[in-house]
């Protein structure tokens, strides 16, 4: 007769598994907000331009919320525009993404690193712009892009450049 409630049980169970969460947070969890433009600032700091082709440069990029408390999980979304295409730039090789929560005020920054492509080289990303959105928001900010043409990678993947991980500004 035991078999009847154990049989029961490991279907209650399963029952109970198939209504969890995903992890997504979408069950009324506040605290897992994404951060979206327009509820936060962004901003591109003072650079350290890349000189000459083949120099690397750093451009690093401001977040400040001024809203609700929002989160930043997984890393910020950034495209290169020459006006016809468009290039993503990858997450840093090896980079470890960190989730961050911003309550109103907060700060968070990350970089954009690149290598300086040679002018008129056919490889080079001649950019004009430079379209940053944050993790889990389709919305976008442009910027316009003055640091050069940026490099192609040797094996002709896309720009050679990155992205880092968000750092929590403050303590």
């Amino acid at each position: 007769m035991r078999a009847i409630p154990l049989t029961v049980t490991a279907l209650a169970a399963a029952l109970l598994l198939t209504a969890c969460d995903d992890g997504g947070g979408k069950n009324g969890d506040s605290d897992s907000s994404a951060c979206e433009i327009g509820g936060v600032s962004v901003q591109i700091g003072s650079a350290s331009v890349a000189p000459a082709a083949g120099d690397s440069g750093e451009i690093p990029v401001s977040i400040t919320n001024q809203s609700a408390p929002c989160t930043l999980d997984h890393f910020p979304a950034v495209t290169l525009s020459t006006g016809d295409a468009e290039k993503t730039v990858p997450a840093l090789k090896d980079a470890k993404a960190q989730k961050l929560k911003l309550a109103k005020g907060d700060s968070a920054t990350f970089s954009i690193s690149y290598v300086r492509g040679k002018d008129g080289d056919e490889n080079a990303l001649t950019a004009k712009d430079v379209k940053i959105s944050l993790p889990g928001s389709d919305t976008g900010q442009s910027f316009p892009w003055k640091y050069g043409p940026v490099a192609g990678k040797a094996d002709g993947s896309g720009p050679d450049a990155s992205v880092s991980a968000f750092q929590q500004v403050g303590d």
